[in-house]
């Protein structure tokens, strides 16, 4: 590779590091031919980007990067994928449910958010973070709890007043 390649795939791995705030540094060797096609259909089946990179290039790109990503350069030794995503779970998932098959992949670390993960075992961690969509979920939800158990009172409360005023005319009677 010469040195004008290699400037040419810091920039655009730099490009990368600045659009993106979920980025997974994997490692899939040890994988088959077929074991790596079936990982990359499912990465790109959920959206994931999944891209071979050579540590050097990586670090450097880092290290021009805005973003601090210090906590994962010790992470940067041997096979090297980068996995970039909109949604800070999916990526997780997706090597949690290929473990299922295989031993592979192995996770290195996360840059989620402005948080470092490092190491194989924050992958439970970072299945578990929920997605933006999924905590304007649960806000939403709590937010008409209280709305809902006061619309609920007040329809079984009318059953009731009916009923009561209902039968004490009755009586009346």
């Amino acid at each position: 590779m010469t040195r004008e390649e290699k400037n040419q795939e810091i920039e655009t791995l730099t490009g990368v590091l600045k659009d993106t705030n979920i980025l997974y540094v994997a490692d899939i060797a040890g994988l088959n031919a077929q074991q790596t096609s079936a990982f990359r259909r499912l990465c790109f089946k959920n959206g994931v980007k999944i891209n071979v990179v050579k540590n050097t290039l990586l670090r450097k790109a880092m290290e021009r990067s805005e973003k601090n990503f210090e906590g994962l350069f010790d992470t940067l030794k041997g096979n090297t994928s980068i996995m970039v995503s909109e949604t800070s779970n999916v990526p997780a998932k997706l090597i949690k449910e290929f473990r299922k098959k295989a031993e592979r992949p192995m996770l290195k670390g996360a840059y989620v958010d402005e948080s470092i993960y490092v190491g194989d075992n924050e992958l439970e961690t970072l299945v578990n973070l929920k997605s933006k969509e999924e905590l304007i979920g649960d806000v939403i939800a709590l937010l008409q709890s209280p709305a809902k158990n006061v619309i609920s009172a007040l329809q079984s409360g009318k059953n009731t007043l009916g009923g009561l005023l209902k039968t004490l005319e009755e009586r009346a009677a």
